[in-house]
């Protein structure tokens, strides 16, 4: 039954509902919002929003889809089944080198510690291989969900645009259309409390959507990483083929010499032994740029050491040059290395209290190649975020009011502070892993390239440092 005039004069109160009439009412059927009071558009149009992106949260995986993810989540169990395995070898064959090196230098060890670094590289070779696939899976993986939710929200965006404009068609319909578009006054109620209930919905599926979002970007930020990781196990893969082919070359260069007898062994051995006045001669190259003598780099080390409790051999090889696989180049201006919000503001705090010029002061440059932020300042390659951070207990340390980054000195008390922090007087590995990939550390290049180089050049200073000692 149709509504009588009159009802339509209560309802607008003191309003004459005959006068916005045309001459001819269209009735058919478009959206109805310009005219009607602003709580019914705003309801109205957070419904059709949330049409769209119900819509949108209902679309399903396909099976093909689930079944590629299931099969690829028993590919990457069975990878990682092989990766353990292999580490746990190279562990045994870390141990047999250990233990040739604390027998003493003799012929027969020297051979078989060879032959056991041989299988070892062998082994990490073999690992590096897996690894590098896993990556490459999870580059693939990573980069397709990426593409998939680009889509939905460009097709979210493009279906909302549609809605708006049909809204904006519908600017000279009136609120008496609306009513009489419902046969009963109970159904217009009705309709209007649904959409209320509608906008509370609606702004929860806006929050999921926002928060899938974030996590899509943290995912990108994963796929740079995980390609940076891939090419540097690349590039390390190379150098343990190199050193490969180096300690093959090696033990038959020194079985060729010594024709099997352990008398010209030693001969040869002393003529190549170390001294310690090579050694201290030695020039020590710093990772944020400039040298020192090996001799004065120990002294500031052993007194790291002593503060803290963190061994000299790796303060020294985390501060080394070579650890760093030449990614540090410490030539960029802060304005393009830094992060403008994290590091920037932080690097110009600095350098005012040291009074020195940020515009002729530079920092390690970015890496292009992922988009990550550069900007690490000094011998010891803090964040100016960072080394913030470690100033009030490094001023303890030092004895200074402001602890200067480009000192010698006191980079070496902060690169020892923070391996405290990460664990290095109990977990050296993963110390170092920290120092290079912070709270990433436990990613695989982090532990067995990074960590395993700096360790390995922790084991060549310490042999340095005994001599000097003795």
């Amino acid at each position: 039954m149709r509504l009588k005039p009159k009802v339509l004069v209560d309802i607008k109160c003191k309003t004459n509902a005959f006068s916005n009439l045309k001459p001819i009412l269209n009735l058919s059927w478009r959206p109805i919002l310009r005219r009607t009071p602003d709580i019914l558009k705003k309801i109205a149009l957070f419904g059709i929003l949330f049409c769209i992106l119900m819509f949108n949260f209902a679309s399903a995986p396909t099976d093909e889809f689930t079944a590629a993810a299931v099969s690829s989540n028993e590919e990457r169990a069975a990878l990682q089944a092989q990766l353990d395995d292999l580490e746990g070898q190279i562990v045994e064959y870390e141990k047999t080198i250990s233990a040739y090196r604390a027998q003493g230098k003799t012929l027969t060890n020297e051979i078989n510690k060879l032959i056991a670094k041989v299988n070892s590289l062998n082994l990490q070779i073999r690992s590096v291989n897996l690894q590098i696939k896993k990556l490459d899976d999870d580059i693939v993986i990573t980069a397709n969900k990426i593409t998939e939710t680009s889509q939905n929200i460009k097709s979210n965006q493009e279906m909302i645009a549609s809605a708006i404009q049909k809204i904006a068609m519908s600017e000279d319909n009136s609120i008496m259309e609306i009513l009489l578009q419902n046969p009963q006054l109970s159904d217009f109620f009705t309709n209007i409390n649904n959409l209320m209930d509608v906008e509370d919905s609606l702004r929860a599926a806006v929050k999921q959507m926002s928060a899938l979002k974030q996590d899509y970007i943290d995912q990108n930020e994963q796929l740079k990483i995980a390609k940076s990781d891939a090419a540097e196990l690349k590039q390390y893969q190379e150098s343990q083929k190199n050193s490969l082919e180096s300690l093959k070359t090696e033990k038959n260069t020194l079985l060729q010499e010594t024709k099997g007898k352990e008398s010209v062994y030693q001969q040869i051995l002393a003529e190549k032994k170390k001294t310690a006045a090579q050694i201290r001669s030695r020039i020590f190259e710093l990772l944020g740029g400039g040298e020192l003598t090996f001799e004065k780099a120990y002294e500031l080390a052993a007194a790291a050491e002593k503060a803290t409790g963190v061994r000299a051999a790796l303060i020294l090889a985390v501060l080394d040059r070579e650890s760093a696989f030449g990614r540090n180049t410490g030539r960029c201006s802060y304005k393009n290395a830094m992060s403008p919000k994290r590091d920037i503001p932080a690097f110009l705090n600095i350098t005012t209290r040291l009074n020195l010029d940020p515009e002729t002061t530079l920092v390690s440059c970015p890496i292009v190649a992922d988009g990550a932020y550069g900007g690490a300042i000094g011998p010891a390659q803090f964040l100016p975020s960072t080394w913030l951070l470690y100033e009030s207990r490094l001023a303890a340390l030092v004895g200074v009011a402001v602890p200067n980054p480009w000192n010698n000195s006191h980079a070496f008390f902060a690169t020892a502070l923070y391996l405290k922090d990460g664990g290095a007087t109990t977990n050296e590995r993963m110390a170092a892993a920290k120092y290079y990939c912070g709270s990433n550390w436990s990613r695989y290049v982090c532990t067995n390239v990074y960590a395993k180089a700096v360790l390995n050049k922790a084991a060549e200073f310490q042999d340095d440092i005994s001599v000097l000692n003795d």
